[in-house]
C-alpha cells in the first residue's frame, strides 16, 4: 500500500479515499491510537510526529473537521466559564460577545459549575469543534490544564488566574486587598474577621488575602481572625448564621461581594446593625451592593474591560501578532455606607 500524490488515494484502494484504518496501517499503530490522537488524547511524541506527517501527506481529514478545514480559519471562539449565576462572568461575557460580533466571530459558551476536571475536558472538546481560540475563566490552573493547553495547539487566554503556560489577564489582587485593609485601619477597627475562600483559587484565595493581611498584620494591637467559607451565597449564609453568634469583631472583611452579602444578611438575622454594630465590606463591585441598604463598601473590578481586552488580544494572536504575556488591571476602591469609624 502506498500513496499516490496525484490521486490523493492509497494504492490498492483506488476508489476509496483515505480512512482511519489506512492511517493506522501506514503509521504501524492501532486504529484506537489514531482515534485517540485525533480526539486530543495522549500519544507518544514519536507517534505524534509520525501521525502528523502521514496525515499531512495523505491530506486525511475526519468528516467532522472537513468543512472547517476548507476555510482558512474558523470563526468560532470558545469560552469556558465557571458558573452561570455570576455577576463577574456575565459582565465579561457581554463584553467578549459584543467585541467578537463586531469582528464577525461567534461565541461558543460552555459552563463547568466550578468543576476543574470539566474545565480540562472542555479544552479538548472545544478543540475538537475546531474553535479558533479559547478564553478560559479558570477556577484553578492544574498540571492537567497546562497539558491540555499544550496538546490542543490553539491559542488559550486565561482570565482571572495566572499561569506561565499561556497568556493571562488578571486583576491587581494584592493592590485591592491592601486598599481594603488600609480602610479598616483608618476607621479604627481593632478586631477584624476575614472571611476568605479556598487557596486552590490563587487569585482570590491567596493573592487577595495576602494584600489584606500584609497591611493588617503589620499593625500593633490588631486582632485578625480568619475563616474559610464558600463562594456560594446560600451556603455561606447558612454557615454564618451559626458561626457569627456571640462574635465580637467590629469589622467583617469578606473576600467577595457574595460573601459580604451573606455576612450582611446573617448579621441582620442575628440582630446586629450594619454599620452601627459591625462594618462589612467585600470585593467585586457587583451592582447589588448598591441595591441593599446600607450599600456595601467594595472594590469594583474592571470586568467589562477585561472581556474587551481578552477578545481583542485573542484575535490579535489569531492574526499572528504579539501580545503581552500578562496584563494586570487595577480595581476601584468604593467606600460606602456599610463601613464606619468606631
Amino acid at each position: 500500500m502506498w500513496y499516490d500524490e496525484d490521486k490523493k488515494r492509497v494504492k490498492g484502494r483506488e476508489e476509496d479515499m483515505v480512512t482511519i484504518n489506512d492511517i493506522a496501517k501506514l503509521a504501524g499503530v492501532a486504529k484506537s491510537t489514531v482515534s485517540r490522537y485525533l480526539n486530543g488524547g495522549s500519544v507518544s511524541k514519536k507517534t505524534k510526529e509520525t501521525l502528523d506527517r502521514i496525515i499531512k501527506e495523505t491530506e486525511y481529514v475526519p468528516n467532522t473537521f472537513a468543512q472547517s478545514l476548507k476555510v482558512k480559519q474558523s470563526n468560532l471562539i470558545g469560552i469556558i466559564i465557571p458558573r452561570l449565576n455570576s455577576y463577574a462572568t456575565n459582565e465579561i461575557l457581554q463584553s467578549v460577545d459584543r467585541c467578537l460580533r463586531e469582528k464577525s466571530y461567534q461565541l461558543l459558551i460552555v459552563n463547568t459549575d466550578q468543576d476543574v476536571e470539566r474545565e480540562v475536558e472542555n479544552l479538548y472538546a472545544l478543540s475538537r469543534q475546531k474553535v479558533a481560540g479559547i478564553i478560559l475563566l479558570a477556577t484553578d490552573v492544574t498540571r492537567a490544564h497546562k497539558e491540555a493547553m499544550e496538546k490542543i495547539g490553539i491559542p488559550v487566554l486565561l482570565l482571572g488566574q495566572r499561569s506561565d503556560a499561556t497568556y493571562a489577564i488578571v486583576h491587581e489582587e494584592e493592590e485591592a486587598g491592601a486598599a481594603m485593609g488600609r480602610h479598616a485601619l483608618r476607621l479604627g477597627h481593632k478586631k477584624i474577621l476575614y472571611l476568605g475562600v479556598t487557596e486552590k483559587d490563587e487569585s482570590v484565595g491567596i493573592l487577595r488575602k495576602k494584600g489584606v493581611m500584609d497591611v493588617l498584620k503589620n499593625e500593633e494591637g490588631i486582632d485578625v481572625q480568619e475563616e474559610e467559607v464558600d463562594f456560594n451565597f446560600d451556603i455561606t449564609f447558612q454557615f454564618l448564621k451559626e458561626y457569627l453568634k456571640g462574635r465580637e469583631e467590629t469589622y467583617i472583611l469578606c473576600a467577595t461581594d457574595n460573601i459580604a452579602l451573606a455576612a450582611y444578611k446573617a448579621s441582620i438575622t442575628l440582630g446586629r446593625k450594619v454599620p452601627e454594630d459591625v462594618s462589612i465590606s467585600g470585593f467585586g463591585g457587583y451592582s447589588i451592593t448598591d441595591l441593599v441598604t446600607p450599600s456595601i463598601t467594595t472594590v469594583r473590578y474592571a470586568y467589562k474591560e477585561m472581556g474587551r481586552i481578552a477578545a481583542e488580544n485573542l484575535l490579535r494572536l489569531l492574526q499572528g501578532e504579539e501580545i503581552p504575556k500578562k496584563i494586570a488591571l487595577s480595581g476601584e476602591f468604593l467606600p460606602k455606607e456599610s463601613t464606619k469609624a468606631l
